[in-house]
């Protein structure tokens, strides 16, 4: 087991499009928006069991509008599109950033897959 890792700095890039996270061991990541939203650890995301798990389009322009600390463990991210509630703890961004072409890649796959969109739908 990997000894409990702890951000360092943690950062909302000016035009809200990213979160920068710097942990103590010297890693350190720009997790894009999209990529924060379609992952949330939320049980709207993520389900309640793997088979639950849904594949999130149409998030290409969201923006980060709030981050809030969830005790000594945690951030909460507040999106744009008024989601707000995926608890992302240290642990958990750091596997996010650490892994992230292998995610990304498996996120587009599924969108292909399912016929789904990076872009918003149109407003008619």
């Amino acid at each position: 087991m990997h000894p409990k890792r702890w951000p360092a700095e943690i950062r909302l890039a000016k035009d809200k499009r990213a979160l920068k996270v710097a942990f103590d061991d010297g890693a350190a990541f720009e997790l894009p928006a999209e990529y924060l939203r379609v992952t949330s650890p939320s049980a709207e995301v993520q389900g309640h069991s793997p088979s639950e798990r849904k594949t999130v389009p149409g998030k290409r322009n969201v923006e980060i509008i709030g981050v809030e600390p969830v005790g000594n463990y945690a951030v909460k991210l507040v999106f744009d599109d008024m989601h707000s509630t995926g608890i992302y703890g240290w642990d958990y961004l750091y596997d996010l950033g650490a892994k992230h072409d292998e995610r990304w890649a498996d996120y587009l796959a599924e969108l292909k897959a399912k016929g789904l969109s990076r872009d918003p739908p149109r407003r008619s």
